[in-house]
């Protein structure tokens, strides 16, 4: 049996590529037993995931769910030999909530989600399968709104995301704002660190990092102002990659406290009701363009080269592939895989 570099930080599986783009338009979501199964029989050289990150939306978890059925959830985790980490708040008006950048009615629904969220999470920790995690939120925004005033825009959201630290603090609870293209005010690197120095509740409110979505700033979707890549990038250079990556991390990464590892092979894709984003890929693609543990050392480690020791777990995110791909046992396997490798590469004792 192949003895693992490092212990930490913990390797943990999204549950909510069962439901992004799924649904009408597409196809049907895969429920929740299903992904923590697929997770739990996971296994490379012996080892296994240590935990999950999980949608608080049906059909996975209900948002409304009571202390009876937050514990059956709880049971169930830990019958996997699995943990909770982090919960992702369903803010978006589709699943209850509301733009953070709206009227009082949106930002009202946005907060209570928040509210709801964190309410579970501290469940969840009194029931002792969640050690660790966020809760993760994003402005629930599109960027053609954003865009029509962005001062005021940035404003607005900075003010909902200080109501919802505020929340979060109640509750004992961290906030994780994942910036992706598609999410207004949160759509490029620099209006990232923009929003999250305006908020600027470092204790509250920190910066969730998807590899996969962050690649995308390089590049400058919906952002061009804001592109570290050159217009007409040869995709083999390889070093220039490198380094564009890791001034976006550099300027990100004392913000970030949850961390997403995962694939991009340059292109954008929107399936069901979501909007076009970060295409993820499958951890070996060849047609993926990071180095997957070269680049998620940009954010694991400093800018010295020193790792960080700040996140307690790492996840795996990869959304709208499709359900075949899913259930296939060989994809998780492969996941793991990888991120064994950053761990290893990046981890500690």
């Amino acid at each position: 049996m192949k003895i693992t570099t490092h212990r930490f930080p913990a390797l943990h599986n999204a549950m909510w590529p069962g439901l992004v783009g799924k649904g009408p338009g597409s196809e049907p979501p895969i429920d929740l037993n299903t992904m923590l199964n697929m997770t739990a029989a996971a296994e490379v050289d012996g080892q296994r995931f240590d935990g999950i990150d999980l949608f608080l939306s049906l059909p996975h978890t209900d948002i409304d769910a009571t202390d009876d059925e937050l514990k059956r959830l709880a049971e169930l985790i830990s019958s996997k030999d699995l943990v909770a980490g982090s919960l992702v708040a369903p803010v978006w008006a589709a699943t209850g909530g509301g733009s953070a950048m709206g009227d009082s009615v949106e930002r009202g629904r946005f907060l209570e989600q928040v509210r709801k969220a964190c309410r579970i999470g501290k469940r969840l920790r009194e029931l002792g399968v969640r050690r660790y995690g966020v809760i993760r939120i994003d402005s629930a925004t599109p960027t053609a709104d954003w865009a029509k005033n962005p001062q005021d825009g940035t404003k607005r959201i900075a003010e909902s995301f200080r109501e919802a630290c505020a929340i979060a603090d109640d509750f004992g609870e961290r906030l994780a704002a994942e910036g992706e293209i598609c999410w207004g005010g949160m759509h490029s690197w620099r209006r990232n660190l923009e929003l999250l120095e305006m908020v600027n509740r470092p204790r509250s409110l920190g910066f969730q990092a998807d590899m996969a979505h962050t690649m995308l700033f390089t590049m400058g979707y919906n952002a061009p102002e804001d592109r570290l890549l050159p217009d007409d990038f040869d995709w083999s250079d390889h070093q220039t990659l490198a380094e564009a990556y890791s001034k976006m991390a550099s300027a990100l990464r004392r913000w970030t406290i949850d961390f997403h590892v995962a694939q991009n092979d340059a292109t954008v894709k929107g399936e069901g009701s979501h909007d076009k984003t970060g295409r993820h890929c499958l951890p070996f693609d060849p047609h993926g363009k990071l180095d997957i543990v070269r680049d998620a050392g940009a954010w694991l480690r400093d800018d010295d080269g020193i790792p960080t020791r700040t996140l307690q777990h790492i996840c795996w995110d990869g959304c709208m592939f499709p359900n075949a791909v899913m259930k296939d046992q060989k994809t998780w396997n492969d996941v793991l895989r990888i991120m064994i490798a950053v761990r290893d590469a990046h981890g500690w004792d």
